[in-house]
């Protein structure tokens, strides 16, 4: 590590720390800094480390989380929100054009603090004690936290009886515990991942102060990995119509608030389509709210989120016809010649994006494709697919539902 040097922050990078421009034209990511401001700091490897502010950005403000810039959950809250959310915009059209794309972005939406919906709390051992909180940033310790503004009340009050929870889930001195804390429409919803199974796994007397833990604290459900160790009340959510069973661990949006967003720019783009496509639809975030005008075709890969999607379809009434099937649209997409009825094609893939699915959708003939994304490099890619293939991207809502991070989430609508 060198010793304290002047640096001036040129922009922001899309991990959200600054670059760092020496007076040697040396340039470093400084993680806590604003465009404009200048510092001093040492320099370690591509980085550079205690940073003192010399000149702040009039568009610093004070961070609202006692535990910012010591926890890794959040590396922007220091950033006023108007700056902050054209960067997010920014990154979705930075992405954009290295694929030569050109469309118009909306006005982002940005979820309000206190929305979060599911967090990974980490557990670990200090002596006797059990801490609980997120990685400390660039570290793989952890910051024990005592409040998290970013989620849902529920989840902070819920912190001591979750620190409660994880202490039976140390047998092995192996074991990492992570809490995925989800909120449901019936209570809080827990996965344990992390803990050594070998050696038997978890003893039946740690199962069963597990269960206490959970009950004292009236939580809907715990499961290990997937295996359930206490269920009071089935965990439910709400997708448009539709209340529908959460598979253990299966995947929910982070934000209600997002999703609802999401979900009505989806069904506002399809309006009037008698026959769609939801591609990657998960336990039916939006094929919900599309079976209220249209007939849908859901498809995803987990038989978990298919069977509890087709148990919300079984109790809602009045919908349109859902036809739900268990397909790994990445190994198997859905063929253009099995589009030939569509009139759309909603698609919803994981991070790394749809590229074979995209390339079914520009082979066919269906006239709207809406492709909703959590990243905007691989949705850039599939975009430039479906765009060679004839289609125009009409539109791109940026939709920010992991605040004050750099992620961002958009919806964006294709017209041949």
């Amino acid at each position: 590590m060198t010793p304290g040097q002047r640096f001036r922050i040129e922009r922001m990078g899309a991990q959200g720390d600054g670059l760092a421009v020496s007076e040697d034209g040396r340039r470093l990511f400084a993680p806590l800094t604003l465009p404009g401001e200048v510092i001093e700091a040492s320099i370690s490897g591509d980085r550079v480390d205690g940073v003192q502010v010399l000149e702040a950005s009039p568009e610093r403000v004070p961070p609202p989380c006692p535990h910012f810039g010591v926890c890794g959950g959040c590396a922007l809250q220091h950033w006023a929100p108007a700056p902050y959310t054209a960067w997010k915009t920014g990154l979705i059209r930075e992405a954009l054009a290295r694929e030569g794309i050109e469309t118009e972005l909306l006005p982002a939406f940005t979820t309000a603090p206190g929305t979060r919906r599911r967090v990974a709390l980490h557990a670990r051992r200090r002596g006797r004690e059990v801490v609980l909180g997120f990685k400390a940033r660039r570290s793989w310790a952890v910051e024990a936290i005592s409040t998290c503004v970013i989620a849902d009340p529920r989840i902070v009050a819920a912190l001591p009886a979750l620190k409660l929870l994880a202490k039976p889930f140390f047998e092995h001195p192996k074991s990492a515990p992570t809490l995925h804390v989800t909120v449901t429409a019936t209570g809080l919803d827990v996965d344990v991942t992390g803990v050594e199974a070998r050696g038997g796994g978890l003893s039946a007397d740690a199962r069963v102060r597990a269960s206490a833990a959970a009950a004292a604290a009236d939580m809907a459900r715990v499961t290990l990995a997937g295996e359930m160790l206490y269920q009071a009340r089935l965990p439910m959510v709400r997708f448009g119509p539709a209340v529908t069973p959460l598979p253990p661990g299966g995947f929910l949006q982070a934000s209600a608030e997002a999703e609802r967003v999401m979900a009505a720019a989806v069904t506002q783009a399809v309006d009037g389509a008698g026959r769609l496509a939801d591609l990657f639809c998960g336990a039916g975030a939006f094929t919900f709210p599309l079976a209220e005008r249209s007939g849908v075709l859901a498809l995803d890969a987990s038989r978990e989120a298919i069977a509890a999607l087709a148990a919300g379809r079984a109790a809602t009434a009045g919908l349109k016809a859902i036809d739900a099937e268990a397909r790994d649209l990445s190994r198997r997409p859905l063929l253009a010649v099995e589009m030939k009825r569509l009139d759309a094609v909603v698609f919803d893939p994981p991070r790394a994006g749809a590229l074979e699915q995209a390339t079914e959708i520009a082979a066919s003939a269906v006239p709207l494709a809406v492709g909703v994304s959590c990243n905007p490099q691989t949705f850039a890619r599939d975009a430039a697919v479906l765009i060679a293939a004839g289609f125009r991207l009409e539109s791109v809502l940026p939709v920010d539902q992991f605040l004050w991070s750099a992620h961002v989430e958009l919806v964006g609508v294709f017209r041949r």
